[in-house]
């Protein structure tokens, strides 16, 4: 090995591998229409042995953790307006259930693995979520994730009492004084040892360790005190996957992990690197400290030839009329405007011009795009990469995401559930186990969802940069010497 080789390695060392379970309380989440494979038990997801089933698979090889996707009204966008058949038709993440309330059943069946949830700022005032995110921290022992989202379906902001959804950077608005509230609530409101227990004095928790917010904001006025005393994270994991102007300012503030989404990692490196110097110029944090997760819906087979195969016949059973009403959902584009043969290069729409570019980059064996290999496209992982190929090859492409990307790590979708994670944990693992790039155990066993994302024991907490950090009421201070932050 020369100076040179040696030296690149000590400055850039491979990063171990977080993984988390990309799901959603639905039948196929990124992949429509796979519930129709033999093997799929996604149909499941009403049943609580099957998450629970999940969570103990998962937790046997080591997952960090499960991120749950939610949405909160259907997709129907295409062949729109208002059109919810294809979706409803397809199971395109139709129906769905709420995925907080499943969360304290798989916790009871394991011990370490964490559990991200995806609840959104605009529709559900803070003072209720806080207590229900405390809630279940509580009932998971620490290993409890935010997934704070703003919305992106009108459909859900009619059933929620509105026209349509409000602008997106006034959503950005309202999450951030939101997550502000939440952070009193949850670190300002009572003192870290204000619970007691005193048999012989008959007092339960100290009145004088308890204190309101008394928060007067634009959008929420929240007097407290917070229902529920100090949880063991008290404030849960914050998880992002915004990646607009706003949203990237707001995982620069706040995000302890994001979640990015491209067919190539040349498509997120730019965003990963822009959120990274947002941290550390804007808001003093530790740019390395935030995790980037990338989405990945691998295609695993002992051969070359297996995983071409089982692919193609993945292909065979996925819905395109599924995979266009994510898309709608997603994009708010309606391709079924577009004839079957017409090239989406050329239309007038530069989002739609800008995605097929990024897909044409990542896929140069598609000679012409139209809104059928878009569905074809999207049937199998949507919209992140989907890597077809032997444990080795996933794994040069994984290695390769981390090195052009700058990620820290993978949030993995399935293409056949539970299958697709057998074969990551078969295959897969034992790879990147070869290659030094995932632990052989929970750097915290029984530990809380923060401590084994930081690979820090004691990290229970946000981080001292984090912004949570200075809300927090320590066990011993007087109120007076720790007043609540105005903001």
């Amino acid at each position: 090995m020369s100076e040179n080789t040696r030296s690149a390695r000590v400055v850039k060392p491979r990063k171990s591998l977080i993984l988390n379970a990309f799901v959603e309380m639905c039948s196929g989440h990124q992949s429509p229409g796979l519930w129709r494979h033999p093997e799929d038990e996604s149909h499941r997801f009403n049943d609580i042995e099957h998450w629970v089933e999940l969570a103990q698979l998962l937790e046997s090889a080591k997952f960090h953790g499960i991120f749950i996707a939610d949405v909160l009204g259907g997709y129907d966008v295409y062949k729109g307006p208002r059109n919810l058949d294809p979706a409803i038709v397809s199971g395109a993440q139709w129906p769905v259930n709420e995925p907080l309330a499943v969360v304290p059943a798989m916790a009871a069946a394991t011990k370490s693995i964490g559990f991200g949830v995806t609840v959104t700022t605009t529709y559900e005032q803070p003072y209720h979520l806080a207590r229900r995110l405390s809630t279940v921290d509580h009932l998971t022992k620490g290993r409890l994730g935010w997934n704070v989202v703003t919305g992106y379906l009108d459909s859900a902001a009619r059933n929620m009492g509105q026209v349509e959804q409000p602008h997106h950077d006034d959503r950005y608005a309202v999450a951030e004084e939101y997550i502000k509230v939440t952070y009193k609530l949850w670190e300002s409101s009572w003192r870290q040892d204000a619970v007691v227990l005193d048999r012989e004095r008959g007092v339960y928790t100290e009145p004088s360790r308890v204190r309101q917010i008394n928060h007067n904001g634009k959008y929420f006025n929240v007097p407290g005190p917070h229902l529920t005393q100090p949880s063991p994270q008290r404030t849960p994991v914050i998880l992002q996957a915004g990646t607009s102007k706003a949203g990237k300012t707001f995982a620069a503030q706040h995000a302890e992990a994001i979640f990015v989404a491209g067919h190539s990692p040349s498509v997120v490196a730019k965003n990963v690197a822009e959120i990274r110097q947002l941290a550390k110029s804007e808001f003093g944090r530790d740019p390395q400290s935030i995790k980037f997760l990338a989405l990945l819906c691998p295609v695993i087979g002992r051969t070359e030839e297996e995983a071409l195969e089982k692919f193609k016949y993945y292909r065979s059973l996925g819905s395109i009329d599924g995979a266009l009403a994510l898309f709608g959902g997603w994009t708010g584009i309606d391709l079924d405007k577009y004839g079957d043969d017409e090239e989406l290069r050329h239309v007038e729409s530069n989002a739609i011009r800008s995605a097929v570019e990024g897909w044409s980059k990542a896929t140069p064996e598609v000679a012409k795009w139209t809104k059928t290999t878009v569905g074809q496209h999207i049937t199998v992982g949507g919209l992140g990469a989907t890597p077809v190929g032997t444990p080795t090859q996933i794994a040069d492409s994984m290695e390769r995401w981390v090195e052009e990307a700058d990620v820290d790590g993978f949030n993995l979708a399935y293409a056949v559930k539970p299958g697709s994670f057998k074969d990551i944990i078969d295959l897969l693992i034992p790879e990147l186990h070869r290659r030094g790039l995932f632990w052989d155990d929970y750097a915290v066993p029984k530990g809380t969802y923060r401590e084994n994302l930081y690979s820090k024991p004691g990290e229970s907490g946000p981080p001292a940069d984090h912004p949570a950090a200075k809300y927090r009421w320590q066990a011993g201070v007087d109120a007076d010497a720790h007043p609540v932050p105005e903001n």
